[in-house]
């Protein structure tokens, strides 16, 4: 069982993609959800192991009863600017 890491605000896209949790099952608290897709694309990072059940035993044992538990590799499943960020303008496509 990995030490639960200290507590940080990670976007989806840096979890996914970081060594340190590559290939762990990771329990994020306070999330912000994608509108569409309903995943979570940012949170704070509360715990992570190998083993899911290990993890969700110690989440609820913990009294989180809110958090969202995501596997981290590097598929990215959800990108999506942080609120405030400025989007690129849209460009045309080119398929017609």
């Amino acid at each position: 069982m990995p030490n639960p890491p200290s507590k940080s605000r990670l976007t989806w896209p840096e979890l996914s993609r970081s060594e340190q949790f590559r290939g762990l099952w990771v329990a994020l608290d306070n999330c912000r959800y994608d509108e569409e897709t309903r995943q979570p694309v940012e949170g704070d990072v509360v715990d992570a192991d190998e083993d899911f059940a290990e993890l969700r035993a110690r989440v609820q044992a913990s009294g989180c009863c809110s958090c969202a538990i995501v596997y981290c590799d590097q598929d990215v499943y959800v990108e999506v600017p942080r609120p405030g960020a400025r989007r690129s303008p849209l460009r045309p496509s080119l398929d017609h």
